[in-house]
């Protein structure tokens, strides 16, 4: 009889996944799906950066290299930090793994015990809190609104804080919402921080090229809490790169070591031609490379707004960053159409999928069922045409 471990039967199926091969398997029986449910460019990786790959190929770059990643590439991310974000750091603060879901994986089994408790802003990324449930913690749940452009309030931070507990995990760029931190809304929950010695930050920056504010801030500018944030970042969203897995940590040096030591039984280093590919994109100039994708983005997300705003029922606000729209949707909840029963984002998201053939992820993988997750990281005919089809959809529901 199969058996298994309480530790995988208390987690779950990464619902983006889970939407992206519904989509599959749907296009497999011929059905013209417009999938918007994973987070991944659709642009190519700059030919530059495949080009070095291909050199470390023929170059026989083939070999085992440090857990960490190998030394020039570390000191490569940590010019970039310097150059991009005002942050000195030293090799030996650096752990490059195989994408950021394992550099967060990494820092949290390295630092949550049996019983500690971390604040999670919600919505938050999908695998916050299954990564916790591995480590044993036990999540705080911060709930934001669309008003408050889903952003959590250092009053909100101090009241959620108890002797247990030892970590906040927030993105900016945010996944789901596209909500950037000003600095001064960073400064202002790094004061609540630093009153609390044994609180740590884990400052998930990985939509940090995909902003369309003044720039982007990072939690490890502030001096005074420098030594107890968790930065991570990666190639895969702002060089289109999601299929190279390379993920990047950056951290003191104790927490870097202890991820290192906690890489070193599982993975070991990411692969090395990746490595290679992720050396030439940290001296990549950001107005060649990285700011075209990011304007298309930014025109794809005004595309977007402006079509749902003619959609009766969708609330949205303006996110700032990432690309990811994630409007309001209980306006729809006790309507009905054939065997259709909306009670919640996640009933809407089957409908939208059954009638529309648009796939898009239910609020409740992000932890806020009356909102649906529309990504616009495709291109603008293809988002047209999804939000045609989601208005003749929603328009039979009465």
């Amino acid at each position: 009889m199969a058996h298994l471990s309480d530790r995988v039967n208390k987690i779950s199926e990464s619902q983006t996944i889970a939407m992206a091969r519904k989509s599959r398997e749907l296009k497999a029986q011929g059905i013209d799906i417009i999938s918007l449910s994973l987070g991944e460019p659709d642009f190519a990786t700059p030919q530059i950066i495949k080009d070095t790959a291909k050199k470390a190929i023929d170059d026989n770059y083939s070999y085992y290299t440090h857990v960490s990643g190998y030394l020039e590439l570390r000191e490569a991310i940590c010019q970039k930090f310097k150059r991009d974000n005002n942050l000195t750091y030293a090799p030996d603060e650096i752990v490059v793994s195989t994408g950021a879901k394992q550099s967060i994986a990494n820092a949290v089994l390295c630092l949550i015990n049996e019983g500690d408790e971390v604040i999670v802003p919600a919505p938050y990324w999908v695998s916050y809190l299954e990564i916790l449930k591995l480590a044993g913690g036990t999540p705080v749940i911060i709930n934001t609104t669309i008003d408050a452009d889903f952003k959590i309030t250092p009053k909100q931070l101090e009241a959620a804080i108890t002797p247990k507990t030892r970590m906040i995990m927030m993105s900016t760029p945010c996944n789901p919402t596209g909500s950037v931190y000003s600095k001064a809304e960073l400064k202002a929950l790094a004061d609540i921080v630093a009153k609390h010695e044994e609180l740590y930050i884990l400052s998930d920056e990985i939509y940090e090229h995909i902003n369309f504010v003044d720039g982007h801030e990072s939690f490890a500018q502030f001096d005074f809490i420098r030594d107890r944030v968790i930065t991570i970042n990666g190639v895969s969203k702002g060089f289109a790169m999601t299929g190279w897995r390379g993920g990047i940590l950056a951290a003191p040096k104790w927490i870097a070591q202890a991820c290192d030591k906690m890489q070193g039984q599982f993975t070991s280093a990411t692969c090395s031609i990746t490595q290679k590919a992720m050396h030439k994109a940290m001296t990549l100039d950001y107005a060649t490379y990285i700011k075209p994708m990011r304007d298309a983005f930014l025109k794809r997300r005004d595309l977007v707004l402006q079509l749902m705003n003619d959609i009766p029922g969708l609330k949205t606000n303006i996110p700032q960053g990432a690309f990811y729209v994630y409007p309001e949707v209980s306006y729809f909840f006790g309507k009905k159409y054939g065997n259709h029963h909306i009670k919640n984002a996640t009933d809407l998201s089957l409908f939208l999928l059954d009638e529309a053939h648009v796939a898009l992820v239910p609020g409740a993988a992000f932890g806020s069922d009356e909102y649906i997750r529309f990504s616009y990281a495709t291109s603008e005919e293809n988002l047209t045409e999804a939000l045609k089809r989601m208005k003749e959809a929603l328009s039979k529901l009465k």
